[in-house]
């Protein structure tokens, strides 16, 4: 069975409100302490105009986007993400993306031992590769590639 999705295929976008909120409970959780992410005085004083985003809350917006487009199963395998203009408090963040390529992945899972062919499993699976891209009111915010894994709804059991 193959997934519903082809080469070419656009993404839905995603538009999120860039709060001073977001930016530093961001920034805390990635345990990013650096002040130009949540002391505006600090961002000002090293030449920016306010606090911005960091890029590891970039990187989890991108990684949010992706698997709430294809669902809990699906699974990243890699996200290469590259920063342009900063996300300030009160922007909108507006994400797209467009498949570029298909595959076919292997996967094994579970199993004692990988000589244990009752319990050891093997799923076919696709892996798709999104052009993500993210701008706000300034320009460009972010430009990456995202490779998921999508499992096909059928499992196979080894020996079967």
């Amino acid at each position: 069975m193959t997934p519903p999705y082809r080469v070419g295929d656009e993404l839905p976008p995603l538009e999120i409100p860039v709060t001073r909120t977001l930016i530093v409970a961001g920034a805390i959780a990635s345990r990013d302490y650096q002040d130009v992410h949540h002391d505006a005085a600090s961002a000002r004083e090293k030449g920016s105009p306010d606090i911005f985003m960091n890029i590891l809350t970039t990187n989890g917006l991108v990684g949010r986007y992706i698997t709430d487009h294809f669902g809990p199963t699906a699974v990243l395998r890699k996200v290469a993400i590259r920063l342009g203009a900063p996300n300030y408090p009160g922007d909108v963040l507006r994400l797209t993306g467009r498949i570029t390529e298909l595959r076919t992945a292997d996967t094994s899972s579970g199993g004692a031992s990988p000589g244990d062919a009752s319990s050891y499993e093997v799923v076919d699976a696709v892996e798709a590769v999104v052009q993500v891209t993210g701008g706000n009111g300034i320009g460009r915010h972010v430009t990456g590639t995202v490779a998921v894994t999508l499992p096909e709804p059928s499992a196979k059991r080894a020996g079967a």
